[in-house]
């Protein structure tokens, strides 16, 4: 892709998602994670009315009378995007590919970060961590990390979710929120998602087209798998191969589900044909 197309391509993404993230997104992300976060502030004499369970106990007894503690709301977050760029997101079978719709909404969570005034940082990964961007602020910084998103060519196609995970808890030290975009087609991530889950806020967005759902009785085909590279002659026309290729693709998608409620995160499907915008939104809505 040279310059000018690049350019091209990022100015629009840029106007699309920058008018949903102003108009639609900016007050939804505002009122779902705005809050979240208190630092502490200061220890102060206990009054009439306060909530007894602040009370800090330790200054308590050193001066014999009470003493609690006062906390303040976090103004500033912030926002990382975890990002799968293995070979399976480059499937599509509408006009569009995984990876533009990941595109897009990562676009859209960057400007309604920026417009509140929040930190957004960038990581992308296959089974490798492929590019850390730190969270800053700022226009031209979200401008670089749409141009990541369009242009990076990942050095590896496999997908290691895990490692990504265990790589962001490492890195980031403070609370984030944490949107993971992929397919999720990997079951490697259970123990670290734990952890993570316990530090972070953590949603995973799992983009996914619905001719992936099942193998269409085709006859006999030639299928290439996106990541390890490898050809393979497939009987579309056995039930068994279509019913195991079924339960397969269920496996992971129950497994994605099942992992992140079980560590006390967020879950959001999305289909490629389908709109984006109102699953955000319902989200949002949802967790406000």
């Amino acid at each position: 892709m040279d310059t000018k197309e690049l350019l091209k391509k990022v100015r629009k993404i840029e106007i699309k998602t920058r008018r949903l993230s102003d108009h639609i997104f900016g007050g939804e992300y505002h009122s779902t994670f705005k809050g979240r976060g208190m630092t502490f502030s200061e220890v102060r004499q206990y009054q009439f009315g306060d909530d007894v369970r602040s009370i800090d106990w330790n200054v308590t007894a050193r001066y014999n009378e009470p003493f609690v503690k006062v906390f303040e709301e976090e103004r500033e977050l912030t926002m990382m995007l975890m990002v799968d760029v293995s070979g399976s997101e480059l499937f599509g079978t509408t006009n569009r590919f995984k990876k533009d719709i990941i595109t897009e909404i990562s676009a859209t969570l960057a400007f309604s970060a920026l417009q509140n005034n929040d930190k957004v940082g960038l990581l992308l990964f296959s089974d490798e961590v492929e590019l850390f961007i730190p969270p800053k602020k700022g226009n031209s910084h979200v401008l670089r990390i749409i141009r990541e998103l369009l242009e990076f060519s990942p050095k590896s196609n496999k997908t290691n979710i895990g490692e990504a995970l265990k790589y962001l808890t490492n890195v980031m030290k403070k609370k984030a929120i944490v949107f993971v975009l992929s397919d999720f087609m990997a079951t490697d991530y259970r123990q670290t998602l734990k952890i993570t889950g316990k530090k972070h806020d953590v949603t995973g967005i799992r983009i996914y087209d619905e001719k992936e759902e099942h193998i269409p009785n085709l006859g006999v085909v030639q299928m290439l798998d996106s990541e390890t590279g490898s050809l393979k002659l497939v009987n579309t026309q056995s039930k068994g191969v279509r019913n195991a290729y079924g339960e397969y693709y269920r496996n992971r998608v129950d497994y994605f589900k099942e992992t992140f409620n079980k560590s006390g995160c967020g879950i959001l499907d999305c289909r490629v044909d389908e709109s984006y915008v109102k699953k955000l939104l319902g989200y949002f809505k949802r967790r406000g």
